[in-house]
């Protein structure tokens, strides 16, 4: 398990890169949970993502004889980003594998910081599978988006970085897609402060993480069906399984029409556009 000074390491090393994405107070969304709600805006963050934060930090924990051998990732859009953007400003080759569905936008995005990427199979299973190939093959080294430490002690940077700005924060609700965000985040968050409240979120269609802690075994679900494609995963990591059950006091899940819900309003009162599995949050805000 993670210490408070790994994530204080890693937010140190995130310095160099990182926008500050500074919190937002909601009047709409405090006033429809009755509790005073303020937003982190990661879809601000460079990549447009809080992945650049695990991958980065992963990245530059490496070995110099494993930078020599360079990196590879499999993804289909946030992550992918994440790790071209944290090779190329350490001097890093990166290789992405993304299936040959991904938008060309993200494509074309993951190229411009300089990766080369292969594309293969129709779904993100294919392209992990051509990833894992490649690894073996060519010696490089796997950044994994959730199931790995150095990853998830970057995401808990944001923890840091909320009880910086807001040091009298209750709650702290997080999206769940493979476990890596609210891994990190809830470690760190109770390190601080121990009597805070971590909730995960999941969509209802892809509620892996919930399925898990109630199982007390991580499940592989049958299908993971939901317009937040961000958190479409039928398995979470054995590794954020344990973070999970450790320190995550409740998970809930949102429907898609809850989710467009939240969306349309972010838009109007706030004029922020964000991905659906960003939002899964702000979904859920009403049901705390």
């Amino acid at each position: 398990m993670a210490k408070l000074e790994d994530f204080v390491k890693a937010k140190e090393k995130l310095s160099k890169v990182l926008l500050e994405t500074h919190l937002i107070y909601s009047p709409i969304f405090s006033k429809e949970s009755g509790n005073e709600v303020y937003i982190k805006p990661e879809n601000l963050q460079k990549t447009g993502s809080f992945k650049i934060r695990g991958a980065y930090n992963k990245i530059s924990n490496l070995t110099e004889e494993e930078k020599k051998r360079g990196v590879i990732a499999s993804s289909a859009g946030n992550h992918a980003q994440g790790v071209a953007y944290g090779a190329r400003e350490l001097g890093i080759k990166a290789v992405i594998v993304m299936p040959k569905s991904t938008p060309l936008i993200k494509v074309e995005s993951t190229k411009q910081y300089g990766a080369e990427v292969v594309l293969h199979g129709d779904v993100y299973d294919d392209a992990y599978k051509k990833a894992k190939e490649l690894e073996e093959k060519e010696s490089y080294v796997f950044v994994h988006p959730f199931n790995d430490e150095d990853v998830l002690d970057g995401q808990g940077t944001i923890a840091l970085e909320i009880l910086d700005e807001l040091p009298e924060t209750d709650i702290i609700l997080v999206p769940i897609g493979g476990g890596g965000l609210i891994s990190g985040i809830a470690c760190a968050a109770k390190l601080i402060k121990p009597d805070i409240k971590i909730i995960g979120v999941e969509p209802e269609g892809a509620a892996s993480a919930r399925e898990a802690i109630k199982e007390n075994k991580v499940v592989e679900l049958k299908e993971a069906n939901t317009i937040a494609d961000g958190t479409a995963v039928k398995r979470i990591g054995d590794l954020n399984f344990e973070y999970i059950k450790k320190y995550v006091d409740e998970i809930i899940t949102v429907s898609d029409y809850e989710l467009m819900e939240a969306f349309l309003l972010l838009v109007e009162k706030h004029k922020i556009i964000a991905e659906n599995s960003g939002i899964l949050s702000i979904a859920a805000n009403k049901k705390t």
